[in-house]
């Protein structure tokens, strides 16, 4: 496993936005459009502030999210609203959002449409994942009503999943979408997820769904 560890915070975000945009720099050379696949929640915000500053012909540039919760732009829990806050804006606003949630009862409903939108924009170039101390990334958490499946080499790119801990329901990339981007980089903060991580080693995928990605991203922790 890779591992960075940073003396705060503040430089964690800054190197971790610094890597991204080499990588999708490096990846322009050679694609006509890149993605970058990004994390909802509160923890990449500065992350996002950013990369929307950093000069880079981001017109090139899909923008799609790991996972999302299954609610409405309007809602404060939407990762969807979150970048359109923070990522899509000053430099960055040039970028493309692939949508990721569309107005329908349960995300059951729109997964056919939401994958055919995603499918033009794979293989992902640039992966930044999060983590929780339960050791779930985008929504594959332990104990998810589908994560057998949706860790199986032959998942459908986006599923549905349902769990106890999540408020509402969760689309996600699947495992299969998430392990083949080119550069991949996991953002951890606090020693909680440090030592979760840590301990995660050997532990199969159904228990540390952040093991399908110990061997190919590169983890970034500071406390």
């Amino acid at each position: 496993m890779k591992f960075t560890s940073y003396d705060s915070r503040y430089h964690l975000m800054e190197g971790v936005a610094a890597r991204i945009i080499d990588d999708l720099e490096a990846a322009l050379v050679q694609l006509t459009r890149v993605t970058l696949s990004v994390p909802g929640g509160t923890t990449p915000g500065p992350v996002f502030d950013i990369l929307a500053r950093r000069d880079l012909d981001w017109a090139r540039v899909d923008i799609l999210l790991n996972d999302e919760r299954w609610v409405g732009a309007e809602s404060t829990r939407s990762n969807s609203r979150l970048l359109e806050e923070r990522l899509l804006v000053r430099n960055a606003a040039k970028a493309r959002l692939v949508p990721l949630y569309l107005p329908y009862e349960t995300p059951e409903q729109a997964l056919s449409l939401l994958a055919e939108g995603i499918a033009t924009s794979l293989p992902i170039s640039v992966l930044l994942l999060g983590m929780g101390p339960d050791l779930h990334t985008a929504s594959l958490f332990p104990g998810a009503d589908l994560l057998d499946v949706a860790l199986a080499n032959d998942a459908p790119l986006i599923m549905a999943m349902r769990v106890d801990a999540a408020q509402e329901p969760r689309i996600t990339l699947t495992a299969r979408v998430l392990t083949k981007a080119h550069k991949a980089h996991v953002l951890i903060t606090g020693t909680e997820k440090k030592q979760a991580l840590l301990a995660a080693v050997g532990l199969p995928f159904t228990k540390a769904p952040i093991n399908i990605m110990r061997e190919s991203a590169t983890f970034h922790w500071a406390v």
